[in-house]
């Protein structure tokens, strides 16, 4: 039953998303032609925030328990942030399954790789993976703020915006 659900429910989700990327930016296809358990998205830094003119690649894979269980996202992108640790892993709570977390089966891929894209605007300095990035963002903003640029600079501006 439920590689059945993902079958239909996934392409018609990244039809959707691609539908909408003029209202986020956010992009995303299949890694390999139709295997949608595969995906890769390129995520837009935020407006405003350190990582704005960044494009981040994230990496999506769904088991064989979705849409009960989330994909797992994986940033392919070195980042800098409190959130997100040098493997590229994220804390999110919306990414994880109750009690700890906030996932249910209703929430599409585009509501989470929104909220992906709103945890780069606003980190959450108080629950890192990363925490010299957490304490850096919590101490001297100005000095995390050019740390993650310098990275940004280096990493995300030569990237083209397609798969």
């Amino acid at each position: 039953m439920n590689d059945k659900i993902k079958k239909m429910r996934i392409p018609i989700e990244v039809k959707q998303l691609v539908k909408d990327q003029s209202d986020h930016g956010i992009f995303c296809a299949p890694e390999s032609n139709d295997d949608y358990s595969n995906l890769l998205a390129k995520v837009p830094g935020p407006k405003g925030s350190p990582y704005e003119g960044g494009v981040f690649e994230i990496k999506i894979r769904f088991g064989t328990q979705y849409p009960f269980q989330p994909p797992t996202f994986k940033f392919s992108t070195p980042i800098y942030h409190p959130n997100i640790d040098n493997s590229g892993k994220i804390c999110l709570d919306l990414l994880r399954m109750p009690p700890t977390g906030s996932y249910n089966p209703a929430i599409t891929l585009e509501s989470m790789l929104l909220s992906i894209q709103l945890l780069l605007a606003s980190p959450n300095p108080d629950d890192p993976l990363n925490s010299e990035a957490a304490d850096l963002y919590k101490t001297n903003i100005e000095q995390f703020n050019i740390k993650t640029r310098e990275l940004l600079q280096k990493e995300c501006t030569n990237h083209e915006n397609s798969i």
